[in-house]
C-alpha cells in the first residue's frame, strides 16, 4: 500500500473553487485506481469522483459532475481534485483513497471497493 496525504482543504464561500491533492509515496502509484471519498455528518460516505490507473476512465457522482475534476500526475505521485462552483452541500471531510488495480482498467465507485484511504481534509462551504 502507498501511503497516502491529503491537503487543500479549507473554508471557501459558495461559488467559489478549491484545489485538493492527495501525494502518495512509492514507486507503484500509476498501478492504483484512485478516488475521492466524502463524509459530511450524519450521512454515508460518498465516492465524488474516481479514475482508473491510466487516468483515461473517470466517474463522478452526480451531485458533483460538470463542478468537479480528478486528475492524476503519476510524475508527482499525485491526484488532484479541481472543486469549482462549490455549494455548502459540498461541505465534508474528504478522502483519498486507492485501491491496486494494474490489470482491470476499472475505476470503483463504491468506497467499499477501496483499501487505503489517507487521513482526510476537510471542506467547509459556507453559504
Amino acid at each position: 500500500q502507498v501511503p497516502l496525504v491529503e491537503s487543500g482543504g479549507g473554508l471557501v464561500q459558495a461559488g467559489g473553487s478549491l484545489r485538493l491533492s492527495c501525494a502518495a509515496s512509492g514507486r507503484t502509484f500509476s498501478k492504483y485506481a484512485m478516488g475521492w471519498v466524502r463524509q459530511a455528518p450524519g450521512k454515508e460516505r460518498e465516492t465524488v469522483a474516481a479514475l482508473n490507473w491510466s487516468g483515461r476512465r473517470t466517474y463522478y457522482a452526480d451531485s458533483v459532475q460538470g463542478r468537479f475534476t480528478i486528475s492524476r500526475d503519476d510524475a508527482k505521485n499525485t491526484l488532484y481534485l479541481q472543486m469549482n462552483s462549490v455549494k455548502p452541500e459540498d461541505t465534508a471531510v474528504y478522502y483519498c483513497a486507492s485501491r491496486f488495480s494494474p490489470v482491470s482498467g476499472n475505476y470503483y465507485s463504491s468506497p467499499e471497493a477501496y483499501d487505503n484511504w489517507g487521513q482526510g481534509t476537510q471542506v467547509t462551504v459556507s453559504s
